[in-house]
């Protein structure tokens, strides 16, 4: 199985471009090591020409035009993207579909929540039935395994997280089953795993299973401290309000890592305020002895 981190960082990338937080500021003027992030997003495939795209984020263009097997180039208009899977509805994972437009009719594969969402709240669906035949819908059902025509050796299974539905959901807050998902995404010739969760709350021993059994763990790296958006001035709401389950503190996603045995644990949806950014902070340095790796743009994974 090939994965492509097309993008690594939570809503905003980074820099954001209206924050003048330590990271922001210190990367405009060369004063941090770090490098730039577009908004997260990733591609899998099981041959390496066709893929699937999980996420379409605001910055889909430029990810798709740093990565060569997204444009093929066998036929007059051409792309690499044969199928389209959301995690959730929210803004930074799904307006991407806009700057698809041109190529649709696109296969989407997501829960009816999310359907629900883009089509009332944040009508995508609707607006674009106005281009060719627009996004075709194919529900996905948590916890039931699901296939991709294109990809046929890969195998889908989603799972569903705790984690919150976005501010224009009609249930934003009234959780339902279905606002956000994770993937286990198995390759059915090597048997390579990946768990894959951009977005994550919190964790239950359903879902410490399902990490256990995973090769390599894609998961939410958006905060190091619960209160960071505080911390730095930028916000009042703690990380678990937002439906992100911090890096650092008791319970938090380095607690949960140690104990697995995965190959690769990697942190993704990597927020402008998470001091990780910065490559010689102290938070760096303990991701390192812990071997947790950060995830970048052009990031590639073999499973």
């Amino acid at each position: 199985m090939h994965i492509q981190i097309l993008g690594s960082a939570a809503g905003g990338g980074f820099p954001q471009w209206n924050c003048n937080c330590a990271n922001c500021a210190g990367f405009r003027s060369g004063t941090i090591r770090a490098h730039a992030r577009t908004q997260s997003s990733i591609a899998v495939s099981d041959d390496g020409v066709n893929w699937v795209l999980c996420n379409a984020s605001p910055d889909i263009r430029s990810q798709l035009h740093h990565f060569a097997p997204m444009q093929p180039g066998r036929a007059l208009r051409d792309t690499g993207i044969a199928a389209i899977v959301l995690m959730d509805s929210q803004i930074d994972h799904t307006t991407g579909l806009l700057s698809l437009r041109e190529g649709c009719p696109l296969d989407v594969w997501c829960t009816d929540m999310v359907h629900d969402d883009l089509s009332t709240g944040f009508p995508l669906f609707t607006m674009l039935s106005h281009w060719n035949g627009g996004l075709h819908w194919n529900p996905i059902e948590p916890s039931r395994d699901f296939a991709i025509p294109a990809c046929p050796g890969l195998r889908f299974t989603p799972f569903v997280l705790r984690s919150a539905a976005p501010p224009y959901s009609p249930h934003r807050h009234d959780p339902h089953p279905g606002d956000n998902i994770g993937l286990v995404i198995e390759d059915l010739r090597t048997g390579g795993k990946l768990f894959y969760a951009p977005g994550l709350g919190a964790v239950d021993d359903a879902l410490l299973a399902r990490m256990h059994a995973a090769d390599c763990l894609l998961v939410d790296g958006t905060l190091w401290h619960d209160d960071e958006m505080s911390r730095r001035g930028v916000g009042t709401r703690t990380g678990r309000q937002m439906g992100h389950l911090a890096q650092s503190g008791a319970g938090g996603m380095l607690e949960v890592l140690e104990a697995f045995p995965a190959q690769r644990k990697i942190l993704t949806h990597i927020n402008n305020t998470n001091p990780i950014l910065d490559e010689d902070s102290p938070e760096r340095a303990e991701l390192a002895r812990r071997q947790v790796e950060v995830a970048f743009d052009g990031m590639s994974i073999e499973l």
